[in-house]
């Protein structure tokens, strides 16, 4: 006998980036090519403090099914948060998910029907690609400049499912919309009547001052907000959540039921046993202070190291610097070479929608190196930059 796939089947590929990260594992490479946050950020001490004490106080209520929606507390504490940065919104519209990947999945299966047309930017996570594409739609990237999408590029995408944005500290441009683009964006968005999907899983990094607030705090009924506590707690604990329009969230309910009825329960009363009392006002400041250095490590190194019509963003946040290389250089074709100088990075061509093009652009990521091995790690790919230039 043989397995017949479904069409959709044929549209799962690997990550591009798993696939490095599995390179970056030998022994002795730099790796500034994984989008992780650093280890030496996650709180071990009050992970383990809270869950003795779920443990101790709720072991039969933690240890049991859970409901669909999430653990109430963790949804309320949720809901505030999104009330202070002006969404209007209450518990009620708050779905845990197992991660904020889970959340575009579950966008994907509910709003994407074959042929569907999403708009996204130029470029955009890959990781949203790669969970719309087995609904098959159809991308369009919206036409942007260095200061992120231009709303008049959202007349492209009138007949769009919804428009795809990370405002914060993108992965993996690093850029965060100005309040004026912001405000531009969602006034296009609602003149056209166009949905947006909001994912903000880095918007909490911020080193000088925060972000503007999310653009869904304009658009109301007409956006879908994604979070995350993956950047600021731990990704092991796959932890996110959804804030949804009324309409939208008894489908989004529907689809994670039938996905895997419930985010972990025990792994939603811990994070909630660590938050509830403030514990990110306190932790996140020093998550802040060890990536703004590292940050700074890595322009220095650029500055340092770079050849001449090389070109990078300076992040204002997040975990990213943005690198576009002489037009006649191959990012994919000289990672093999970075490798076999000790350093690895992520290509750029795999973040965008059109295909074709970007070949010379890539990412690098900042958060898990120490500033002394970022200098190294940039002056080895500087050097394969040079010689691919002689």
């Amino acid at each position: 006998m043989s397995w017949t796939m479904a069409r959709r089947a044929e549209r799962l590929n690997p990550s591009t980036i798993r696939e490095i990260l599995k390179i970056t594992e030998r022994p002795g490479i730099i790796s500034l090519a994984g989008g992780l946050p650093s280890a030496d950020s996650f709180p071990v001490a009050a992970m383990a403090e809270a869950t003795a004490r779920v443990l101790r106080d709720t072991p039969r209520e933690a240890l049991q099914y859970a409901a669909s929606e999430g653990y109430a507390p963790l949804r309320a504490w949720v809901a505030a948060q999104m009330q202070l940065q002006g969404l209007q919104v209450d518990a009620d519209q708050v779905l845990i998910t197992t991660g904020s990947q889970q959340g575009l999945d579950l966008v994907g299966k509910v709003l994407i029907d074959p042929g569907s047309t999403v708009a996204v930017e130029s470029p955009t996570y890959l990781g949203a690609l790669q969970a719309f594409n087995p609904y098959e739609a159809d991308f369009v990237a919206v036409e942007g400049d260095d200061e992120g999408p231009l709303p008049a590029g959202l007349d492209a995408a009138r007949d769009a499912r919804f428009l795809y944005l990370l405002p914060n500290f993108q992965n993996p441009s690093g850029r965060c919309l100005s309040a004026d683009r912001r405000l531009a964006l969602a006034d296009k968005a609602l003149a056209i009547g166009l949905p947006v999907v909001e994912d903000n899983p880095y918007g909490d990094l911020w080193f000088d001052a925060p972000p503007p607030p999310p653009i869904s705090a304009r658009l109301g009924a007409q956006a879908v907000y994604l979070g995350s506590f993956s950047k600021v707690l731990a990704p092991g604990l796959r932890l996110g959540y959804v804030v949804a329009p009324k309409l939208l969230y008894p489908k989004l309910l529907q689809a994670k039921q039938a996905a895997d009825l419930h985010t972990p329960g025990f792994n939603q009363r811990v994070v909630h046993e660590v938050i509830k009392d403030g514990f990110l006002d306190r932790h996140v400041p020093t998550i802040r202070a060890r990536y703004q250095a590292q940050r700074d490590a890595m322009r220095a190194a650029l500055d340092a190291h770079m050849p001449a019509g090389c070109r990078w963003n300076v992040p204002v946040g997040g975990m990213f610097f943005w690198v576009t290389l002489p037009p006649q250089l191959d990012a994919t074709a000289l990672l093999p070479l970075a490798v076999e100088a000790g350093m690895a990075y992520v290509p750029g061509a795999p973040f965008f929608a059109d295909s074709g093009g970007h070949a010379n652009t890539l990412r690098l990521s900042f958060v898990t190196v120490p500033p002394a091995q970022i200098a190294t790690g940039v002056a080895a790919l500087a050097g394969v930059l040079r010689r691919a230039l002689a």
